[in-house]
């Protein structure tokens, strides 16, 4: 129940990111969505280190339960420093990946960006987190749409399937968000 409830909201989200953008034709319909609890067994030792390093979510769109009793999750602000994140009882985070940066659901063609984040240990004591990741679409390319693309704002990225990019990112080993580089158009 939890998973499709949170399946729906990340559908929503994503379906109102787009109507935001004025764009009407856009389908999230047999995009794979996953989802990830993790688990954090800080120990004293630990306090201060990272759980998690400096990364952005490789898929579109994150729903975040955050643990709402154990702090640790950073986000870096546009100045590259990190900014403490604190658990809100009863809240949902939403995080917006690599994908929605260039992705074909929004398309956004660089008009939106992905989060760079990271989980800080700040006290010795289990952390538990729920993520449910939208990812790409499984078969079709992800570039930006005509409607993105005008004389103010060239492409920005050549066209490129989720897997491929998911296999980059993967092969090269950076995480966050710096394969968007290697994919950048010339313009």
């Amino acid at each position: 129940m939890y998973a499709q409830a949170v399946h729906n909201l990340t559908m929503d989200i994503a379906c109102k990111i787009v109507e935001g953008m004025g764009l009407v034709r856009v389908s999230f319909e047999g995009w794979p969505c996953q989802l990830k609890i993790n688990k954090y067994n800080f120990t004293p030792e630990t306090i201060g280190s990272c759980g998690v390093r400096i990364h952005s979510d490789l898929g579109f769109l994150t729903i975040l339960q955050d643990d709402e009793s154990v702090g640790g999750l950073e986000i870096m602000d546009k100045s590259g420093a990190f900014v403490a994140v604190e658990p809100l009882p009863g809240s949902l985070l939403v995080n917006l990946g690599d994908i929605a940066t260039v992705g074909k659901s929004v398309w956004s063609n660089g008009r939106i960006c992905n989060v760079k984040h990271r989980v800080v240990c700040k006290e010795a004591r289990t952390r538990i987190s729920i993520a449910s990741f939208m990812l790409g679409p499984k078969e079709e390319t992800v570039e930006a749409p005509m409607e993105l693309v005008d004389s103010s704002h060239p492409r920005l990225f050549v066209p490129f399937t989720y897997q491929y990019y998911r296999n980059l990112r993967s092969s090269i080993k950076l995480v966050a968000g710096e394969v968007l580089d290697i994919l950048r158009t010339d313009s």
